[in-house]
């Protein structure tokens, strides 16, 4: 007995070592596998970056951008690819099809990298080469050079939208071929305003630093962000600003202070000089066009129009899910509930406001408030208007708000089908860049932060009513970034400067 307790205590010891060494041996062999994959993703990066500053040519990953992403980045958007997207493409692939861009003569456009990584490995038999794979699918972009004329941009106004738009400008500059920020008008521009504002441009309480340089030139009155040139110029009126004396000619005004809201207003920019066509970032009144980039903005004749409106961060949030969800299902009526952070417009301590209840605290109350979403329906989905109520409670966060919508629909549904449909529409067609599917069951506000869409739809949120026939959907929005993205969007279509894309 002794012996046999012996050897079952030798086998207790000796097999735990065995399984110890093929543990060992299984994390060498995934760490080296791991550290290929980064050295791959270290090559992408290279290709990325030659592609968008020396041809504009800029890649994306379903929907992702790749441009100042890190080798982890990068392989966490391959993951991404094979958990949400289903279609597992390694960084093998996307660095051989990445490859085959930068030899071609493929000519300025955005192309999603993942898309075409994915359809060479289904449709591969079909070509003799990757190549003519190439050639073949991007063909509407073969001897493209300069598809379009650069539009001078100019920020009146520098607050929360303002600087997250500098940024955004900078950061998609490139070759300077599209939009090029040139100047920013603020009340007052002293060497010490421009100093404070510089310093504020640098870090952000919520979107964190800048990640780029910002030098102030102050005996040019200007900022020199990433090397770009950006006048300073102080101004009461909009009006009374010369343009052309700095440079700057034909440009598109983006006009983020909310003060000027209809199109007498408005129009105070064009009698500047050097300034062409104007846009708001917040809802206009009267005959304004609001647009919602990805919904209605192909409705809008920019080369006769001059004003125009990116409606609000709300309205781009859920007008995406709307058309969906109408064109899908049907809407017969609905109510929409906004939970939005508080914004510049309260107060942080109690004290009078011209509006009811926004005179209490931001910081330590929810505050029943309006919204517009109800009213923006009539100018950008014009026929879902008065099948709606809506209203709007603010919160104590500093950003990231939720739509709640709730639907009665046409047509009976499941969860799951529901989710399929917003997933589809997310992934391909017309509304990629609106429409960002998260299926998370720990999504919480501070993971929107950053997000490029402005709707996050939360598929592990969704109720459908026990007769199938009403849906609750829950709508996620960075009511700062990802409206501002919204803004660059619209920008580049009402300055003619989109370039080609492959999606």
């Amino acid at each position: 007995m002794a012996v046999e307790r012996g050897f079952d205590t030798f086998a207790q010891i000796i097999l735990p070592m065995e399984s110890l060494e093929k543990t060992n041996t299984d994390y060498k062999a995934q760490l080296n596998d791991w550290i290929k994959q980064e050295k791959a993703a270290l090559d992408l990066i290279n290709i990325v970056g030659k592609l968008w500053f020396e041809r504009s040519i800029e890649l994306i990953l379903f929907r992702n951008q790749l441009v100042d992403r890190s080798a982890s980045e990068i392989m966490n958007l391959h993951l991404y690819a094979k958990n949400i997207v289903k279609k597992p493409i390694s960084v093998y692939e996307t660095v051989a099809i990445a490859s085959e861009i930068l030899e071609s003569e493929v000519g300025a456009g955005r192309i999603d990298i993942g898309r075409l990584a994915f359809e060479w490995d289904q449709e591969k038999v079909k070509y003799k080469s990757q190549t003519d794979f190439i050639n073949d699918k991007l063909k509407d972009m073969l001897g493209v050079t300069n598809p379009v004329t650069p539009k001078d941009v100019v920020l009146y106004g520098f607050g929360r939208i303002g600087r997250l738009a500098a940024r955004e400008l900078i950061a998609q500059a490139g070759k300077g071929e599209q939009l090029r920020l040139k100047a920013i008008v603020t009340r007052g521009n002293s060497d010490i305003e421009i100093v404070k504002r510089a310093d504020l441009l640098r870090t952000d309480s919520v979107h964190g630093p800048f990640p780029g340089t910002v030098i102030e030139d102050l005996e040019n009155k200007a900022l020199i962000i990433n090397g770009h040139t950006v006048h300073m110029i102080d101004a009461k009126n909009p009006e009374d600003i010369d343009y052309t004396k700095y440079g700057i000619h034909d440009a598109l005004v983006i006009d983020n202070t909310g003060v000027f809201r209809d199109r007498e207003a408005l129009s105070r920019h064009l009698k500047s000089k050097g300034v062409s066509k104007v846009l708001l970032t917040a809802p206009a009144k009267g005959d304004v066009p609001n647009v919602v980039h990805g919904v209605n903005h192909e409705t809008v004749d920019v080369k006769k129009e001059t004003i125009f409106s990116a409606a609000s961060c709300t309205t781009n949030a859920i007008m995406p899910i709307l058309q969906v969800i109408d064109k899908e299902l049907g809407i017969q009526k609905g109510h929409i509930e906004t939970v939005h952070s508080y914004t510049n417009d309260q107060n942080l301590l109690d004290n009078y406001h011209p509006k009811y209840r926004r005179g209490r605290s931001a910081a330590l109350n929810m505050v029943i408030t309006e919204t517009g979403a109800e009213s923006a329906l009539k100018k950008v989905l014009p026929h879902l208007s008065g099948k709606f109520t809506a209203n709007s409670v603010r919160v104590p966060t500093p950003n990231v708000s939720l739509a709640i919508l709730n639907l009665n629909i046409n047509k009976e549904i499941s969860k799951d089908e529901v989710n399929e449909i917003i997933k589809r529409y997310a992934l391909q067609g017309a509304l990629v860049e609106q429409i960002q599917y998260a299926f998370s069951n720990e999504l919480v506000s501070t993971d929107i932060i950053g997000s490029s869409c402005p709707s996050v739809f939360d598929s592990q949120a969704t109720i459908v009513s026990p007769d199938k026939k009403s849906i609750i959907l829950y709508v996620w929005y960075d009511n700062e970034y990802g409206y501002t993205r919204q803004v660059i969007r619209f920008s580049k279509h009402i300055s003619e400067v989109r370039r080609p894309v492959y999606y």
